[in-house]
């Protein structure tokens, strides 16, 4: 049995990566068999104003095209924020082995938050799932990317026309 060895620190370097390009910075390294990386990419939605270009769906769509296959039992997923369910479906459907993360989405995770998708019935195939490797640093990159992107602009203030007093109505006769 070969020795467990996390190629998180790869998919930061991808999440970093797509932050220098302006993208939320989530990265994704898929590894083969052989323990060897098959494809690596961070996020490209807005460079490729593509909405699934989502750095997991990046990795195995790279990986199915060189092994001409939909299918990629018997790899392993690295990805720096937990997967949407969008990219959590894509995940079954590819037939990942285990899927290893780093930060939780509360807001829009789709694997242990919000729609769960693996433990649906009509969900094909779930991975082994492992969670918070090197969350800390995944949730560091994502939180000083959101920062130095800003705030929302303050909404404006809404016109009102000047309210009147029964008094400035006048009387109708």
């Amino acid at each position: 049995m070969t020795a467990f060895r996390s190629h998180m620190d790869v998919a930061l370097a991808e999440a970093r990566a797509a932050a220098t390009r302006g993208e939320v910075p989530v990265g994704a390294v898929l590894v083969g068999p052989s323990g060897d990386i098959v494809a690596r990419a961070g996020n490209r939605t807005r460079e490729l104003s593509d909405p699934t270009a989502h750095a997991e769906t990046l990795v195995i769509r790279a990986a199915c095209a060189a092994s001409g296959s939909e299918r990629l039992a018997d790899h392993d997923l690295y990805v720096t924020l937990e997967p949407c369910p969008m990219c959590a479906a894509v995940i079954s459907f590819a037939r990942i082995r285990r899927l290893y993360y780093g930060a939780s989405d509360p807001k829009s995770g789709g694997t242990a938050h919000g729609a769960r998708v693996f433990s649906h019935p009509q969900c094909h195939h779930a991975p082994e799932v492992y969670d918070g490797i090197a969350a800390t640093e995944a949730e560091t990159l994502l939180k000083g990317f959101f920062a130095r992107a800003g705030q929302p602009p303050a909404p404006l203030p809404i016109a009102r026309a000047p309210r009147r007093s029964c008094s400035d109505r006048g009387s109708r006769s």
